[in-house]
């Protein structure tokens, strides 16, 4: 390589390190130390004045044997029970009917994203207002078949309404993301199986299925990192209630860290629900994941 082409190399490399220099620096203030805080929480006792005082494992102990914890917890697990197969169904027939709409794509997508972009807030008030025990829902159930039901004063219903909840939010967003994959396989695909005979259930799990499976994947790998972080719709509907059926590990950690004013523990607890969401997202990746090659 000669002298020019040297320093012309030199050059660009300090100017591509000088662009990306920005992106390390945020990366480092917003992402590196708040990592290194948090480290240095789970092995520390300290109230948000002062230093903090190193106590080993004690936080990691005390997570492992608090059963309002690992309740958390579990009730994440009914959460995605109820929201990743009815998310996933409404989000595929959403897809698949946006995919054979001929006009008003636009339009339809736009209706569907402003359930996403809504406040959780507002939209959690509209709700528990539908959903209330004297609201209309329950209004029109009872005038239609003379039944009412406790949409979120039943332990065993509670979850699944705020699921459902969720479901409205986010079943757009799923959707294109799956119409994306739907769009990007091959007509010639079909044509081909049409002339083979294949009906449209055989086109549909020999073909559209099998050649989704990324954007299932990842459709999957969002809800399960939804499920874990869930906070305000079952902070602003049940408060946690009843009998702490919608306790998410969020409103434990918040509970924990500001109004019984320790942090190390919910710090604790917050590197614990990283993990296990981690793991699931792996379990799952592990056991879906397939390679997919669309030409």
């Amino acid at each position: 390589m000669s002298k020019k082409n040297k320093n012309l190399a030199k050059k660009e490399a300090i100017k591509g390190f000088s662009i990306s220099s920005i992106y390390l620096i945020y990366a480092a203030i917003f992402w590196g130390y708040p990592f290194v805080w948090l480290f240095i929480l789970v092995f520390s006792k300290w109230k948000f004045v002062g230093s903090p005082q190193f106590v080993g494992f004690k936080n990691i102990t005390r997570v492992l044997s608090d059963p309002l914890f690992w309740k958390t917890v579990l009730n994440v697990f009914r959460f995605m029970l109820y929201y990743i197969p009815l998310v996933l169904l409404g989000a595929m027939l959403f897809a698949i009917a946006l995919n054979k709409l001929k006009y008003g794509k636009t339009f339809v997508t736009l209706s569907f994203l402003v359930a996403n972009v809504s406040s959780g807030v507002a939209y959690s008030i509209m709700f528990s207002n539908l959903f209330a025990v004297n609201g209309p829902i329950n209004k029109l159930l009872y005038n239609l078949f003379g039944v009412t039901i406790p949409w979120f004063t039943s332990p065993s219903l509670a979850m699944f309404s705020i699921a459902l909840i969720v479901i409205w939010k986010f079943i757009g967003y799923y959707g294109l993301i799956l119409y994306a994959g739907i769009s990007a396989i091959p007509e010639s695909l079909y044509e081909a199986a049409e002339l083979d005979g294949a009906g449209g259930f055989t086109k549909f799990f020999k073909i559209t299925l099998p050649l989704l499976n990324p954007s299932i994947v990842m459709v999957m790998v969002l809800a399960i990192t939804l499920a874990f972080g869930i906070f305000t719709e079952p902070y602003m509907i049940t408060g946690g209630g009843p009998m702490r059926t919608t306790l998410t590990p969020m409103m434990h950690m918040i509970t924990t860290s500001f109004q019984r004013m320790d942090p190390t523990y919910a710090a604790t607890m917050a590197v614990f629900v990283a993990g296990i969401s981690f793991g699931m997202v792996w379990l799952v990746r592990k056991i879906m994941e397939r390679e997919v090659d669309l030409v």
